[in-house]
């Protein structure tokens, strides 16, 4: 399977990374990283970027790592139509008081609008 997985620099993308790299030793995905730029985000685009040069390495896994500029639901959607991913793996969502998962509006755009199967790790 082919994977794209977008990372935004919160714990919940590091978390999203992990899950993925788990799979792709088990499964021998073919796998390509997105760091896209969030600004507001816990870690820069350049700290994330180098985060999962580390998590990969570790694992030992071969892996295309790309940045993206630009509105990051939009260039992540984009990326997707480019390329020929059978999934595109992101993280988000949290639960509300009464249990019910929020989305965020780049998780939201994302599922709304890519163009394959859209993973959400929670």
């Amino acid at each position: 399977m082919n994977v794209l997985v977008g990372l935004g620099g919160s714990d919940e993308s590091i978390k999203t990374l992990r899950q993925t790299i788990e799979r792709t030793e088990a499964v021998g995905d073919d796998l390509t990283v997105a760091v896209v730029e969030k600004p507001e985000a816990k870690r820069s685009q350049a700290e994330m970027y180098e985060e999962a040069e580390e998590l990969l390495a570790e694992a030992d896994v071969e892996a295309e790592l790309v940045t993206l500029e630009g509105d990051p639901g939009s260039a992540l959607v984009d990326y997707a139509e480019q390329g020929e991913f059978d999934q595109l793996v992101i993280g988000g969502g949290t639960l509300s008081p009464m249990g019910k998962i929020q989305l965020g509006p780049i998780a939201e755009f994302v599922l709304l609008n890519a163009p394959t199967t859209v993973k959400l790790v929670r």
